[in-house]
């Protein structure tokens, strides 16, 4: 296919070519992959300033939507890309080929540089989904600011930067230009741009802007990053947001009530009360909301059917769409395998490097996936335009990523997303926070606060 890139994706290729470090803040299906390789392209090959590349991405984006590219478009397709995956030996071995793009998922960065040590051989750094490295305790942010001097050029691609707050903001930035712009140290940029919030005592919890410090932020950055929004250059089918509440029964509402009660005085009087233990108990709560709960908190000891209210109101909407292909995102184990026994008559797989494929030739009828294990880069768009949450995510990231899996450029249709909430529980706490895009973790605290002060 020839390649006719539209105006905002040659603003993005010179972005590129014209910074040797750059953010690219492209919302979900504007083509940051092909306008990357674009840009690689010319820089090996036209401006001749870069010789070996490394691209960082989720394992499936690094197996398919990479390589997947070259084949679509004629402009790249003399492009090899190596795929540095699997086994230590497998990986190895993919080293040893001669390329000049090679591709890993971001959890083997450790492995990659300890491998070379000291000669790290890559002078371009691509990092697919940028945000994943917004943790400065996780390794692999340490290991590749351990090389970071010896890379020549680098570029970082997300659609959400900053989902969870500013504060995210500044290890991904120093993996750009070192600390140039937003401080050499993240103690340095929390206390230029930062407040301490909720605390006790001597703890701190979270830290809230000072006035004016987003904007302060933007400006310090907008040199080197530039953000686009999807909707204000491409034109997509309509979205539409189905919310189902579904009415729970007396039995089950009083069953509800008591699980509640009952998790929430085991920790009313914790001290220190914070998101870790604010969590778990939104967990629990949310288990139940789906209709099972695992017992003891514990995976591995098994799960109590609680209800199968939303097993029904799926059913509902399989029964409702006719044959068509369902993408349904559930967050527990349990979810998954009360929805494969529910439907074990149905054509239904869970998502997997198979069927991908399938799905896109419109051979599923029901896709089940978690969004975390399908967030980034995949396109489904190609095998339906119906999604149903199964079980709600507190992660504004998660779930914008998730339904762009359909809600993207070359969606034909117009798409559905149905989110089952039951009535009268955590489902609807959350929903306020995804329908606000409000910053999770802070609406989770507030949230299971609220809940608290009923049982105090």
């Amino acid at each position: 296919m020839e390649f006719n890139p539209y105006p905002y994706q040659k603003q993005a290729i010179n972005h590129i070519l014209d910074n040797p470090y750059s953010g690219l803040f492209l919302d979900m299906g504007l083509g940051k992959t092909v306008t990357t390789l674009t840009a690689i392209n010319d820089l090996l090959y036209d401006y001749f300033d870069i010789s070996k590349v490394l691209i960082i991405a989720p394992l499936r984006v690094a197996k398919y939507t990479w390589s997947d590219e070259l084949v679509k478009w004629e402009h790249i397709s003399h492009l090899k890309i190596v795929k540095v995956l699997g086994t230590a030996k497998q990986r190895e071995k993919a080293l040893r080929e001669k390329s000049q793009i090679y591709i890993t998922n971001r959890e083997n960065i450790t492995w990659l540089v300890n491998y070379y040590g000291s000669d790290f051989p890559f002078d371009m750094v691509v990092i697919d989904e940028l945000s994943s490295f917004k943790d400065s305790k996780t390794s692999r942010f340490k290991a590749l600011r351990k090389v970071r001097a010896k890379v020549k050029r680098v570029v970082g691609l997300t659609g959400t930067p900053a989902p969870n707050g500013l504060m995210n903001l500044w290890t991904q930035l120093y993996l750009l230009d070192r600390g140039e712009r937003l401080e050499q140290t993240l103690t340095r940029y929390r206390n230029k741009y930062f407040k301490p919030g909720r605390r006790n005592g001597h703890i701190i919890y979270d830290y809230v802007l000072l006035p004016e410090a987003d904007n302060k932020i933007y400006d310090k950055i907008g040199d080197i990053c530039i953000s686009m929004k999807s909707e204000d250059y491409i034109d997509l089918p309509e979205r539409i947001n189905n919310y189902i509440k579904i009415e729970m029964p007396d039995g089950i509402r009083k069953q509800y009530k008591e699980f509640e009660k009952h998790q929430i005085l085991s920790i009313v009087d914790d001290v220190e009360f914070s998101s870790v233990n604010a969590t778990a108990l939104s967990n629990k709560l949310a288990q139940f909301s789906n209709g099972a709960v695992y017992y003891d908190g514990e995976q591995h000891k098994g799960y109590h059917e609680a209800h199968k209210l939303k097993l029904d109101a799926l059913s509902d909407i399989v029964n409702d769409s006719n044959g068509k292909s369902i993408l349904v995102f559930y967050n527990y184990i349990h979810d998954k395998e009360r929805i494969l026994g529910y439907f074990k008559n149905h054509n239904i797989e869970t998502l997997g490097d198979e069927s991908i494929a399938k799905w896109n030739n419109s051979e599923i009828e029901i896709l089940l996936a978690h969004p975390a294990s399908c967030g980034h880069g995949l396109n489904l768009q190609y095998g339906g335009n119906i999604i149903v949450w199964f079980g709600l995510t507190w992660s504004l990231e998660l779930y914008q990523q998730a339904c762009a899996r359909l809600y993207r450029q070359g969606q034909k249709e117009s798409v559905v997303i149905h989110h089952l909430i039951l009535k009268d529980t955590i489902d609807e706490d959350i929903i306020k926070a995804i329908e606000c895009k409000g910053v999770g973790q802070e609406l989770l605290l507030n949230a299971v606060k609220a809940i608290i002060d009923k049982y105090k």
